[in-house]
């Protein structure tokens, strides 16, 4: 793949209890083609799992891509595009002067967006979206028993 091809990526997390066991899940489109991605934790949260999707995702391209990327999270979709500039600038403190919730991941991401160019898309979760659906899907699977 080169810089101008396009990728469309669906990402969701799901947890049983959250904190608890959860799961994440990505749908990489590529033409007719598919691929499907999904992973989990034993102890975890929600939003730790939406964040883990897409470092996956973007981290299985074997080169820089062209992506929609779309998410039911309104916290990884914000996280990325609004707030991450503060953070940084504030040594990964809030607003509020306190750590940064789960800096750990959102430094993997910004690190793994870096080289692709990502147009970043909110969806509307269990709306009938067969890309959303399917990543859904995958992040339950993903769950440990």
């Amino acid at each position: 793949m080169t810089q101008t091809e396009h990728i469309t990526i669906y990402t969701d997390g799901a947890c049983q209890g959250n904190p608890g066991p959860g799961g994440w899940g990505a749908l990489l489109i590529y033409n007719e083609h598919e691929k499907e991605l999904f992973g989990g934790e034993k102890e975890t949260t929600n939003n730790r799992m939406e964040l883990s999707a897409v470092i996956h995702a973007l981290n299985s391209l074997k080169s820089s891509c062209t992506i929609t990327l779309y998410t039911d999270s309104n916290y990884v979709k914000d996280g990325i595009t609004k707030w991450i500039h503060n953070w940084k600038k504030n040594n990964w403190r809030n607003s509020q002067r306190k750590p940064v919730k789960n800096s750990d991941l959102w430094q993997e991401l910004d690190q793994a967006s870096q080289r692709h160019t990502i147009e970043w898309k909110w969806v509307k979760g269990h709306a009938g979206n067969y890309g959303n659906e399917k990543a859904d899907m995958l992040a339950n699977k993903g769950v440990p028993s």
